[in-house]
């Protein structure tokens, strides 16, 4: 899901045999379960892939926060207050954790930002939906980051060692996200009838954006390949997609809900289910920056880039008056 538009400027995965020994000790090591560090060489190919793959990570992290922070001071309980306000400061460390892994790349956080600002770079495009009800808060922890545990899990098999460990903590904590929001959800189906019925409109709206979060279809997907080669990926959209589907459906179920497919259906012979297909023509417009939240988070991550310009200033003069002091000792 963080990596669905992520390019890896390979046209085809290559055998061994056509490698440069140097490339094909690297991808011996790969397949061996290796873990690859910052400092040893690897591919140009595979560096640009993680660096691309890591920081549309971070920035959805980061871009995560904004449809739910404004929702902490609205929040029903004090309770749900501190829990929501938890869950958004949870966000932003998985965002600097990957922001730091992704720096063993050779790249900076500036130029990272400076790419997401520029619209060069990608975050997830669940987060270009608004949150309309509180029972979005609520569908947001339980299928929004149920498809990033989903995700994520595998990731902590990556074949990139600063990554994968990133990945551990991150993983812990989703899991107690997706857990808040199916308790939000279970509070509001056992209230009044107008609060189920918000639960539904919920479901209704965020079902088909959560499926997209997994990325195109296997046979859309070119990149799929060379990053599963690398042990980037683990497992490839489809796959992670109808494991997705064949967790929730039984959830739902015990929610009382329906879900808003009428294509799915149990398939006992494959042991799992059928169901319909996304509409991928919004997903690749909301990808292009069409969705319905866009640029105003697009224009939220600018401001707060530009509030915090200040801050920034103030710890660069400082840390020059401290150099200048140390030179002189």
């Amino acid at each position: 899901m963080y990596a669905q538009m992520v390019k890896t400027d390979a046209a085809r995965v290559r055998p061994l045999d056509e490698m440069e020994p140097q490339e094909r000790a690297f991808q011996e090591r790969i397949d061996a379960g290796q873990k690859i560090e910052p400092k040893e060489w690897m591919p140009e190919g595979y560096r640009k892939t993680l660096v691309r793959q890591i920081s549309q990570h971070a920035h959805s992290e980061i871009v995560g926060q904004l449809p739910e922070g404004n929702w902490i001071t609205r929040a029903p309980t004090l309770e749900r207050k501190a829990i929501l306000l938890a869950k958004v400061q949870d966000e932003a460390g998985h965002g600097l954790y990957l922001y730091c892994a992704a720096e063993t790349l050779g790249i900076s956080r500036d130029e990272m930002y400076e790419q997401l600002h520029a619209g060069k770079a990608k975050y997830s495009s669940i987060f270009n939906y608004p949150t309309l009800t509180w029972a979005d808060i609520g569908a947001i922890g339980w299928l929004v980051d149920g498809a990033a545990i989903m995700n994520q899990v595998p990731l902590q098999r990556c074949s990139y060692g600063p990554y994968a460990r990133a990945m551990v903590r991150i993983c812990k904590e989703e899991s107690f996200h997706q857990r808040q929001g199916f308790d939000i959800l279970m509070k509001m189906v056992k209230g009044t009838p107008a609060q189920k019925a918000m639960v539904q409109d919920a479901l209704n709206r965020w079902w088909w954006p959560s499926l997209m979060m997994f990325g195109p279809s296997d046979d859309a997907s070119v990149h799929s390949a060379q990053s599963m080669a690398w042990k980037i990926k683990q497992n490839s959209n489809d796959e992670l997609r109808q494991k997705f589907v064949d967790q929730t459906v039984p959830q739902a179920k015990y929610l009382g809900l329906t879900i808003p497919d009428p294509d799915l259906k149990w398939n006992k012979e494959k042991g799992g289910h059928d169901f319909g297909e996304p509409d991928w023509a919004e997903f690749f417009n909301v990808i292009a920056g069409n969705g319905p939240c866009n640029a105003e988070r697009l224009d939220a991550r600018k401001q707060a880039w530009n509030d915090g310009a200040w801050f920034r200033d103030g710890l660069s003069a400082h840390a020059e008056k401290a150099a200048g002091r140390r030179a002189a000792e």
